[in-house]
C-alpha cells in the first residue's frame, strides 16, 4: 500500500503493529514500518553489514522533549536505557530530542515502558504529525524564556495524536494478548480532530525563538515563531510568524529544494495556538498527498505565494492576520556554551558534545562525565539545537567542582574548543540511516581536524564560520544555511555549499559537486585562501562567499589551477 493508504487504513496508527510486535521475526513489514514512525521509532539495519540476506535489523527510538527540556531524573533514565536496551550510547538531536540506536525488536516495548514511567514519551517524535516543538534552550530563568518554554509544551500537548494506540500497544499490555484481542475485535472509528484519518501529508516542524536569538534556526521550520517583548521587558505581547521553512531536497530533482520560511504576519499571544492550528489545517487539506518528495508545506507556500497562503489561513481562522512587525530585533546566533548567570544568581553551563553523540571514547568520557555531574548536582537539563547540553542551577561555589569533574573526564571547556569545531555539526548518516548516501557523523571529525590546522596556518583560527555535514540531501543538520555545507551525493562524495551564515537567515549555494571525501579539506583550504585575500574588513566567510558569488569563486579557483600548472 502507499503511505497514504497505510495511514487511512491504520485504525488510528494501529495497523498490524500489535500483531507483528510479538512475532519472532526481527523486523516489521513495510506497512507497519511506516506506522512505527508515528510512535517515535524507525526500523533500520546495520549498513556496514553488506547483503540483503545478512541484514541485522535494529531500531532507532526517539524521545520527544519540547524545548529540549528534561529533569535530571529523566536524563538519567535515558542514560540507563543506553546500556539496558541500546548500544551503550545515545544521541542528542538537532531538534532537541534524544535518540537511541541499536534497539532490537524485543526490547522496544520495555524501552518505551521505562520511558513512560519517567514521564517521557516517543509519541509523535517522528511521522506525519507535529514533531518536537523547538524553543530557545537557554535556562536563564527570566519570564520571557520560561513563557516560551511553556508555549512549546502547550503546542506539543495540543498536537498529540488522540488515538489510544500508543498506550494500548506499548504500555498497557506486556505479552500482546490484550492487543491481539483488540486487533481481532471490531474497532470503532478513531477521530483525530486535528489530523483527520490520513494525518498530515508529511512531517511538520515548529520552532519558537527568543527575540534576537536564532540558536534554533527558526527559519528552517514549517512554522517559525519569534517572540516580541512589551516595553516592560518581561511580557510577550505577540509573535512574528514565518511559514514554509524546510531543509529537505532530492539530488537532481529541481522540483525539490530547501527553503527558508517567509514572513506571514503578526499574531497576538492570545491567538497563537489558534493560528498555529489553522496553518496545520491548511497543510493537512492542501499539502501534496501524491508525491511525498513534494509534500512539505513549503511547496504550498512557494507555489501559492504568501498572500494566497495567508488568505487561506485567514479563511480557516475567520479573522485577519496583522501585518508583520518591523520592530523585531535582528536574528543573531548564540550557542550558549560555557558559563552564564541566571536571573536568580545561580549559573548554567553549556557543555559541548561533538555531533551530539553521548559516549565514552578513550580519555574523552562525555557520557560518564555528564552522568557524574547530573547525579552529583541534579541540575536542570536542556538540549540545544546544536546537539549540545545545558546544565543549570549551580551556585557560584559549585562552579569549581563542576569544572574539576569536566576536566577529570576529559570533557573540553568552551575555551579549549577551536571555533571551527565549536561551530560544526553532522547528522548520524551511516551505518544506520536508511537514507544516507555517504558518511557524516563518523567522518566529519577527521575533516575538522584538518581544517583546524589549515585555519591556524592561515591565521583564521579566530574567525567564526560554520561547517555542517549530512550524508544525504534531506538536511537534518541544516547544512543549507551553513557558511560551508557538505552534503553527501554518493558514497564518499559530497557537494560543497558556500554562503550561508550562523544566524540562519541566508541559504548557501552549490560551489563544487561530487568532491571526494579525502579532498574536502583541500577544497576548504582553497576557499579560505581566497577569502583571506579578498575579504572586506570585518567580513565573515559566508558574507564574502555570498557577496562574491560561488560561481566567481569557482572560476577564480580554476584559473589559479591552470596558472599553477
Amino acid at each position: 500500500m502507499s503511505v497514504e493508504d497505510v495511514k487511512i487504513n491504520s485504525r488510528g496508527l494501529r495497523g498490524a503493529l500489535p500483531i507483528q510486535l510479538h512475532e519472532p521475526a526481527p523486523n516489521f513489514d513495510d506497512d507497519v514500518k511506516n506506522l512505527l514512525k508515528f510512535h517515535g521509532i524507525y526500523q533500520q539495519h546495520n549498513r556496514d553489514v553488506r547483503g540483503r540476506n545478512n541484514r541485522s535489523y535494529m531500531f532507532m527510538v526517539r524521545s520527544k522533549l519540547p524545548g529540549g527540556r528534561q529533569t535530571a531524573e529523566q536524563y538519567l533514565v535515558h542514560d540507563a536505557l543506553a546500556d539496558q536496551f541500546s548500544q551503550g550510547d545515545f544521541r542528542l538531536t538537532t531538534r532537541q530530542g534524544i535518540q537511541f540506536h541499536g534497539v532490537i525488536k524485543s526490547d522496544l516495548q520495555p524501552t518505551l515502558r521505562a520511558m513512560n514511567a519517567a514521564l517521557l514519551t516517543t509519541l509523535g517524535a517522528c511521522g506525519d504529525v507535529q514533531r518536537n516543538v523547538m524553543c530557545c534552550p537557554a535556562p536563564f530563568g527570566d519570564p520571557v524564556r520560561e513563557y516560551l518554554q511553556d508555549l512549546a509544551q502547550e503546542i506539543t500537548r495540543h498536537f498529540f495524536p488522540r488515538s489510544g494506540a500508543y498506550h494500548e500497544i506499548w504500555l498497557e499490555d506486556e505479552n500482546g494478548e490484550k492487543t491481539r484481542q483488540k486487533f481481532d475485535e471490531e474497532q470503532p472509528e478513531v477521530v483525530e480532530p486535528i489530523y483527520g484519518k490520513a494525518y498530515l501529508p508529511r512531517k511538520f516542524k515548529t520552532a519558537i525563538a527568543y527575540p534576537g536569538d536564532n540558536c534554533i534556526d527558526v527559519l528552517s521550520n514549517d512554522i517559525g515563531i519569534v517572540a516580541l517583548i512589551a516595553d516592560d521587558g518581561v511580557t510577550v505581547h505577540g509573535f512574528n510568524l514565518y511559514v514554509g521553512g524546510s531543509m529537505g531536497a532530492t539530488h537532481n530533482d529541481p522540483a525539490t529544494y530547501p527553503m527558508l520560511a517567509v514572513p506571514l504576519g503578526y499574531v497576538p499571544r492570545e491567538q497563537i495556538l489558534d493560528v498555529v492550528e489553522k496553518i496545520v489545517f491548511v497543510q493537512r487539506d492542501y499539502g501534496d498527498r501524491t508525491d511525498r518528495k513534494h509534500a512539505r508545506m513549503k511547496y504550498v507556500v512557494k507555489e501559492w505565494g504568501i498572500d494566497a497562503f495567508r488568505a487561506k489561513v485567514e479563511e480557516y481562522l475567520g479573522y485577519a492576520i496583522a501585518p508583520f512587525r518591523e520592530d523585531m530585533p535582528p536574528l543573531e546566533f548564540e550557542d550558549h556554551l560555557g558559563w552564564h548567570q541566571q536571573v536568580d544568581g545561580n549559573w548554567f553551563i553549556g557543555v559541548y558534545v561533538e555531533n551530539g553523540r553521548v559516549r565514552d571514547v578513550a580519555d574523552r568520557r562525555i557520557r560518564s562525565g555528564l552522568r557524574a555531574l547530573i547525579q552529583r548536582f541534579r541540575p536542570g537539563v536542556t538540549i540545544t539545537a546544536q546537539q549540545n547540553i545545558l546544565l543549570d542551577g549551580f551556585t557560584t561555589e559549585q562552579k569549581a567542582e563542576v569544572e574539576a569533574i569536566l576536566a577529570n573526564y576529559g570533557i573540553p571547556t568552551v575555551e579549549e574548543l577551536s571555533l571551527v569545531r565549536r561551530n560544526s555539526m553532522a547528522c548520524p548518516a551511516l551505518p544506520t540511516c536508511g537514507l544516507a548516501l555517504s558518511e557524516a557523523e563518523r567522518f566529519l571529525p577527521s575533516v575538522i581536524d584538518q581544517v583546524e590546522v589549515i585555519a591556524a596556518k592561515l591565521g583564521l583560527d579566530d574567525n567564526v564560520f560554520s561547517i555542517r555535514m549530512t550524508g544525504c540531501p534531506n538536511g537534518c543538520a541544516r547544512p543549507y544555511v551553513a557558511d560551508i555545507g557538505l552534503v553527501g551525493r554518493t558514497l564518499n562524495k559530497y557537494n560543497i555549499y558556500l554562503g550561508g551564515n550562523l544566524e540562519g537567515t541566508r541559504m548557501n549555494k552549490v560551489y563544487r559537486e561530487l568532491v571526494a571525501g579525502g579532498d574536502l579539506a583541500q577544497e576548504i583550504e582553497a576557499v579560505l585562501k581566497s577569502y583571506l585575500a579578498q575579504r572586506l574588513p570585518g567580513e565573515r566567510l559566508g558574507d564574502w562567499a555570498d557577496r562574491v558569488g560561488v560561481e566567481n569563486i569557482n572560476a577564480r579557483q580554476e584559473q589559479e589551477l591552470v596558472q599553477a600548472a
